[in-house]
């Protein structure tokens, strides 16, 4: 049965797209990159990643996942990943990884961004912040919104998904006020398409 049309949410830069580049080199170390880039070779050659594999994943994007994240089997981490890497449904690949003990939407997306062929953006709620979205709570319409607005913004401004994930995060990490007023911050905060 196909899925009822969804509305989607206005996602949209909080800073000029030819910026992109700038916040992205202010981020701090290559660290994460390492670890992704050395799991994504071995995942895409077998199609699943190994339970050392996932653990080393969910413990760089959610350490305080790792108790949770134990409990999944070798089995299970094979089976679950195999099956949400092969689909083509967007909505069934991240709902299967999040069967998983210990993972939540950000850690999910990692496991798509590091272990998907097709880009995925890699979720946090600085970067949402910085598209304009600040309801802390996700849901499987936020993150399919996400997924489609940072795929349009990297294929629009040629820029990869690791750089633009980067540059969203860091903006946020730089410009994003503590105690958050939603009212005064649409007022004064341009959002740039």
């Amino acid at each position: 049965m196909p899925r009822a049309a969804r509305k989607e949410r206005k996602l949209a830069l909080r800073f000029p797209a030819e910026e992109i580049p700038y916040w992205a080199s202010r981020f701090p170390g290559p660290e994460g990159d390492r670890l992704l880039d050395s799991i994504r070779t071995r995942v895409r050659g077998r199609g699943c990643l190994t339970r050392a594999e996932f653990l080393a994943l969910c413990a760089w994007k959610s350490p305080r996942s790792r108790p949770r994240c134990l409990e999944n089997s070798e089995r299970d981490v094979r089976a679950v990943t195999r099956a949400a890497l092969a689909s083509s449904d967007e909505a069934v690949k991240v709902e299967l990884l999040r069967v998983l003990r210990g993972v939540d939407w950000a850690t999910a997306s990692a496991i798509l961004h590091a272990c998907d062929a097709r880009p995925y953006p890699i979720l946090d709620v600085r970067a949402l912040w910085s598209l304009g979205e600040t309801r802390a709570h996700v849901t499987l319409e936020t993150w399919l919104d996400y997924v489609a607005c940072t795929r349009s913004l990297a294929t629009r401004h040629g820029v990869g998904m690791r750089l633009l994930d980067r540059a969203l995060w860091q903006y946020s990490k730089e410009r994003q006020r503590l105690r958050y007023r939603p009212s005064l911050d649409a007022i004064l905060v341009p959002r740039y398409h």
